[in-house]
Parts: C-alpha cells; sequence; structure tokens
C-alpha cells in the first residue's frame, strides 16, 4: 500500500456511504493521531485500539444524527500524497468551509487542527480536509 491515510479515509467514507455504525482500520501512530483529532472535534462516536496481531486495529463508532440518519461527517478529503506533499506555513494556512471545517496537519510538534497550528506558530504537512 503507498498511501496508508488514503486507505484510512476511503474505509471511512465507504462505510459512510454503506450506513454502517462502525468500522476496522489497521492502526498506525499517525491514525491513531487523526482518529483522536476526529473524536475530540465531535465527527465521530467513539474509538478503540484492538492490540491483536502486529499492528493492531482501530474500531470507530460513527457518528449519526438520530433524527435524520446523516453522518457527521460529510467529506473527507485527501490534500497531500505521497507523489506531491502539500506544506503550509501558519500564515497561509488553509481555511476549510469557512472556518467550519477542519484541516488536519503534521507538524514538528506531532498531528493537529489547522487552528491550533496556527495559535502555536506552526506550519506543516496538510494532510487531509475534514467537514
Amino acid at each position: 500500500m503507498t498511501d496508508p491515510i488514503a486507505d484510512y479515509l476511503t474505509r471511512l467514507r465507504n462505510a459512510i456511504k454503506a450506513g454502517h455504525r462502525v468500522v476496522e482500520v489497521p492502526a498506525s501512530n499517525l491514525k491513531k493521531e487523526i482518529t483522536r483529532i476526529l473524536f475530540e472535534k465531535g465527527y465521530i462516536l467513539s474509538y478503540k485500539f484492538v492490540e491483536d496481531g502486529p499492528q493492531g486495529t482501530i474500531k470507530i463508532a460513527l457518528k449519526y444524527d438520530p433524527v435524520n440518519k446523516v453522518n457527521a461527517i460529510k467529506c473527507l478529503k485527501r490534500v497531500s500524497t505521497p507523489g506531491l506533499r502539500k506544506y503550509v506555513g501558519y500564515r497561509d494556512m488553509p481555511r476549510v468551509l469557512n472556518g467550519l471545517g477542519i484541516a488536519i496537519l503534521s507538524t514538528s510538534k506531532g498531528v493537529m487542527t489547522n487552528k491550533e497550528a496556527v495559535g502555536q506558530q506552526l506550519g506543516g504537512e496538510v494532510l487531509c480536509y475534514v467537514y
């Protein structure tokens, strides 16, 4: 697999379109941090790390509106790819959906959202947009 982050986002998108409540993805430290951010920002209901095998898995419970059955995540978009990396400074930070969505960045201080990176005056690689 050449792009594990794109695979992670695609698994989430496919589970949302199929209407699944829980999705399992292979674990890595970067995927764990992205999952933690999605949970903190309220895009997923819960998550659990399962240590089975050499790398383990992440079980993610997706968040749905109980009335309309609409998922909290409208769009997951991969920005930086292995063939074309996208780096930004804190002054050029992207605004996702005019500030309503988040951009997840990999910085020198770890994985964080675009708003946290601007607050700490950090730039980095833009991994994905979520709204």
